[in-house]
């Protein structure tokens, strides 16, 4: 299991980037992404659309499920990878790179505080 640990990691399993004070990129884990199997459809909100800390923003769906997106902290959308809609494949071959979902622009920095670094997310999925 690939878990940069760079990165911080909410419990619905997104992985959460900052690039900046206040600016997060944000996607779903490699363990997400093997447990969902083949995705083949991903739906994600607009560009300038607000998020709230922990409600769905969108979703995955793979040959076997649909699954919910939550958002891991509340914020602005200011980008979304639009390259999904043609390559949903992209979240399985590559979850951290090609395969991020959206650039946020947060409107409450702390809540970075909620999410896991890298060692408390893998004992958490290996339970």
């Amino acid at each position: 299991m690939n878990l940069p640990k760079e990165l911080k990691y909410s419990e619905e399993h997104e992985w959460v980037k900052q690039e900046g004070d206040n600016k997060v990129r944000i996607g779903i884990t490699d363990f997400a992404q093997d447990e969902l199997g083949d995705i083949v459809f991903v739906e994600l909100p607009e560009e300038g659309d607000e998020l709230e800390y922990n409600t769905p923003f969108g979703s995955v769906e793979s040959v076997k499920t649909v699954s919910e997106l939550y958002a891991p902290v509340s914020g602005k959308v200011l980008e979304v990878n639009s390259e999904l809609d043609e390559s949903p494949e992209n979240v399985n071959d590559s979850p951290y790179e090609d395969g991020w979902m959206i650039v946020v622009e947060m409107s409450d920095p702390s809540q970075l505080d909620n999410l896991m670094d890298a060692d408390k997310y893998e004992s958490m999925v290996s339970e």
